[in-house]
């Protein structure tokens, strides 16, 4: 036996991690996105100054930013309602299927005893 934690903690653990990562990239390439936008937006309007340009920046990076969290919260909540209606599909679905296993195993097992009776009464 291991010492520790099991090798599925860990590997649980590893994944957490990745997907965290994972995360932590993804966001940092979508604020550089955001970024790489404002600036080209703002070589479009050479009138601004430097600061002028730093603040429409910084706004705009701020506003984007705020969509897409407001856009991956709509997206997580309809994950969780698709999920529940999946979930409660696949249990009556799985209800269903179990019972008529069952009405299948009762008929097979009713038909046995039948066919076993009347062999024993013509075997008399």
């Amino acid at each position: 036996m291991t010492r520790g934690r099991s090798w599925t903690s860990r590997r649980e653990e590893a994944t957490a991690l990745a997907t965290e990562a994972e995360g932590f990239l993804m966001a940092h390439a979508h604020h550089a996105e955001a970024r790489r936008e404002a600036q080209a937006l703002c070589a479009e309007l050479p009138w601004l100054t430097g600061a002028q340009t730093d603040d429409l920046v910084r706004h705009y990076v701020s506003r984007r930013l705020a969509l897409t969290r407001r856009m991956l919260d709509v997206t997580v909540r309809r994950i969780e309602e698709l999920r529940g209606e999946y979930e409660a599909r696949y249990a009556q679905l799985r209800h269903r299927l179990l019972t008529c296993h069952i009405a299948l195993a009762t008929g097979a097992l009713a038909a046995a005893v039948a066919v076993g009776a009347a062999v024993a009464t013509l075997a008399r």
